[in-house]
């Protein structure tokens, strides 16, 4: 019976070492697909949303700040004496209309459209930037819900083998070939493996609810086991990431528009040194007077021009002003650009990083530990290795297992990074 037991404990560890894909029963059974998820973010964010309003709403600002000035109507009681209010008493009395209508200099209100088009554009291209938030938000709250659902798996199958591990060492302790130290052993691994389990499933709520959030779903919407492919050789270099950020990421785009509408501000300030004037007509009505008087009526024509008497105080201080905040773009946009440089390198770095380990797992470590693992299962069966190393063993297998899943994790979320910060796909 005991010989029954030992081969069937070999043969559990025989399928844990051929197969790692191996379902568990604490996530949904569904397959949830990275593209198909961010598509639906997309659709459904609330934020997205309200940016893509914000940049229509924006649109609409052109035509209004290219419009002249609303004209003034005016209604007039002219020279009315004070000592009757009779509008037949003096020959200068009488009701006007006028019409007055104001005209910025010339090229001012196209200045204005210009800087509104402009604001327009850096709408457009925030609107662009929280879609590539979204899509790296997304994507890499994907990746840590592949981690854990691989995890799990990972741990529901190594919770069989310790069950078998407990069931052995009881087994050889109650015929005297092992000891009590053993058998708690085995317990208290197995022990962990259980809470490691629930705090696995803890970190799969909070995922989830971090997806649900961008879809605009309730927090504890189910959601199905995330997959992630075994990534391609990554040969892209720093150079080419910086040219593609700098001519696709709409970050950068929204500070080269608004340097663009900072040199438009300091033109429309340069033109504001220059008098607005307005144009005005209007028609007074006379009555025939008391004395027998024919009143004849009026047409007058009217041209006001501001002075810009304070020009030093006021709109030369507007173009020093506009000139300043120009450089402070500038300075800002050059900043940024150097954040970014700084970012792709760092997340390449990373990218790389993941990629040889991954490589190096695959290839070495966890064959290696595989092997490790089968020798003391050999040793253990002839009695020349304890259960303490058999155990080791085991857990070092397991952890290895979970961090080449954290290392893939961890290289497509530097990929949802690369690509958020160039604005391109890869």
């Amino acid at each position: 019976m005991k010989k029954i037991m030992i081969k069937g404990f070999f043969f559990g560890i025989s399928l844990f070492l051929v197969s790692s894909n191996l379902s568990f029963s604490q996530t949904p059974d569904s397959t949830l697909l990275l593209d198909e998820l961010i598509q639906k973010v997309l659709e459904q964010n609330p934020e997205l949303m309200a940016s893509n309003k914000d940049w229509d709403a924006s649109k609409t600002k052109i035509s209004q700040v290219k419009a002249l000035p609303d004209p003034t109507l005016g209604l007039n009681i002219m020279n009315l004496p004070v000592n009757s209010f009779a509008l037949d008493q003096e020959p200068m009395t009488g009701k006007q209309v006028s019409l007055m209508q104001p005209f910025p200099f010339p090229g001012k209100l196209s200045l204005k459209g210009d800087i509104a088009k402009s604001e327009s554009e850096i709408a457009l291209h925030r609107y662009r930037e929280l879609k590539n938030q979204l899509i790296k938000n997304t994507s890499q709250a994907y990746f840590d819900l592949y981690y854990i659902d691989q995890a799990l798996a990972t741990v529901a199958n190594n919770q069989e083998l310790l069950k078998e591990f407990v069931e052995i060492a009881e087994t050889r302790y109650g015929v005297g070939k092992g000891t009590q130290p053993d058998v708690l052993r085995a317990q208290v691994a197995l022990s962990k493996m259980i809470d490691q389990e629930l705090k696995l499933l803890q970190q799969r709520e909070a995922v989830q609810a971090r997806i649900n959030t961008l879809l605009n779903d309730p927090a504890d919407s189910p959601l199905g086991k995330a997959v992630v492919m075994e990534p391609e050789p990554w040969t892209g270099k720093l150079q080419t990431l910086i040219q593609r950020a700098d001519s696709s990421s709409p970050v950068l785009a929204a500070w080269k528009t608004a340097v663009k509408q900072s040199g438009q501000k300091v033109d429309l300030a340069l033109k504001d040194r220059y008098p607005d004037f307005s144009v005005g007509v209007a028609y007074t009505q006379r009555n025939e007077l008391q004395n027998g008087m024919q009143g004849y009526d009026f047409v007058s024509a009217m041209f006001n021009v501001k002075i810009p008497l304070f020009l030093n105080k006021k709109q030369n201080k507007k173009v020093q002003e506009t000139q300043i905040r120009q450089s402070s773009i500038e300075y800002r946009y050059q900043n940024v650009a150097n954040s970014i440089e700084q970012k792709l390198q760092q997340s390449l770095t990373d990218l790389e990083k993941n990629q040889r380990l991954l490589e190096l797992y695959r290839t070495g470590i966890i064959p290696q530990a595989e092997e490790s693992l089968e020798s003391s299962i050999a040793g253990y069966q002839n009695d020349k290795v304890d259960f303490l190393s058999l155990l080791d063993s085991e857990l070092t297998l397991f952890q290895f297992r979970l961090d080449y899943h954290r290392f893939l994790a961890d290289y497509h979320k530097a990929i949802a990074d690369i690509e958020a910060l160039t604005g391109t796909e890869f």
